[in-house]
Formats: C-alpha cells, structure tokens, sequence
C-alpha cells in the first residue's frame, strides 16, 4: 500500500488548510487505496475570524493542533517525516500554506519556506517520488525548487499577477483551467488550481481527483 504524506497548514481557509481541498485529497487517496501520512509544522499561528474574513487581534493558535482538527488527531510534527518514510507527497492549498507553511501571502516572491516543508520537499524530489499541490500550494514548489534551479512546472490557474510571482521564484507557471491539472514529468510534479479559479465544491473536487490520480500512476 502507497504511503502518501499530506502537508497541512491549520483548519480553515483563511489561516490554515482549505478544508475542502483537504477532504477531498483524503477521500480521493482513500478510495485509491492508499495510506495517508498527515503532518504539520509545530508552530503558532494567527488567527482569522472565518465569519468575517478579518483577523482576530491577539489571537494565536498552533497549527499542529489545528491541522489534527481535519486529520482527527491522526497527525504527525512534520520535523519527525522523512521522505524515506513515504512514496509520495501531496500539498493542499489554504492561506495557510502561503501564511504558515511559507510567508508568500506577505512577503510574494521574496518569501521565506518553513525548514522542515522545505527540507521535505526537496528530499521527495532529489527521490524522484511523487509531488502534487493545488491552489496557492504551487508557490512553495516555485520557491524551493526555484532557488534549486529546477525550473518547476507549476500552475495556479490563470491569475497573472501570482503566476508572475511564481515565474520570478525561478518557476515556468503554465495556465490551467479548474478542472484540470499540469504534469512537471522531469521533476514528477503535479499541480492543479482547485480554488484559486473554483466557483464550487464540485469544481474543486475534480481536479483535486485527477490530480490524485495522476499522482498514484506516477507510483506505478
């Protein structure tokens, strides 16, 4: 049975993990058959009110535990996850994969990836095993593998402004329309939009699925 690992960043679009997005990869990986590792990093967050979009002032969460929300306590701290412990890795999207993960929501180019999400990243690839992101997720890959020289092909959908952002990290971003996905095959990446163009749970949900896919045939 694969083992995928999935990065989580918090619960809760705004601040941490897309819960759709992170629901729909389980289910996907869970009717392919695979075994899912869940992690995170043990850190703290800030926190923003889901009802109004606005930041709760003082407020700090830790993003281990927020993540164990989605993962029903079936969590790892990501400094204990090596790439030799998995055969792929799969990245949801969620501010805070811009915001905890990396700092790409404040910084955009010049942002700064957590270590352990980077060292992972670039261990899964130096591996050759499998890596796939959707949504704003794409913008951790550009940023490592681009400061690596590995010219990553990504996509985030068709927003030019980010796409930019993401060709100046030292990535090729290619356009992509919601209910498909891009295939880096030199560097075994696979990267879809999800909710950067999705209007609905369904949009998402599909190429969310073929992204999956394409990752457990990537495994065979």
């Amino acid at each position: 049975m694969a083992k995928i690992g999935i990065i989580l960043s918090g619960c809760g679009v705004y601040d941490g993990s897309e819960i759709h997005e992170a629901v729909i990869t389980l289910l996907a990986l869970d009717r392919a058959g695979a075994e899912v590792v869940m992690m995170a990093p043990n850190m703290e967050q800030a926190v923003v009110n889901h009802l109004t979009g606005e930041p709760v002032e003082g407020a700090i969460r830790n993003v281990l535990e927020e993540s164990a929300r989605i993962a029903r306590g079936n969590i790892s701290d990501i400094a204990a996850v090596n790439a030799a412990d998995l055969d792929a890795l799969f990245i949801p999207g969620g501010f805070g994969a811009a915001k905890n993960l990396c700092d790409f929501a404040f910084k955009g180019s010049d942002c700064d990836v957590h270590p352990d999400v980077a060292r992972l990243i670039q261990d899964i690839v130096a591996a050759k095993k499998p890596l796939a992101a959707v949504c704003i997720a794409p913008a951790l890959i550009a940023k490592i593998l681009g400061d690596d020289k590995l010219n990553p092909q990504v996509t985030i959908g068709t927003d030019a402004e980010t796409a930019g952002a993401l060709s100046s990290m030292g990535a090729t971003h290619l356009s992509c329309p919601v209910n498909e996905f891009i295939i880096d095959k030199e560097n075994k990446i696979i990267t879809s939009p999800a909710y950067m163009l999705a209007g609905s749970i369904s949009e998402a949900a599909e190429g969310i699925e073929k992204t999956v896919d394409a990752l457990m045939e990537m495994l065979d």
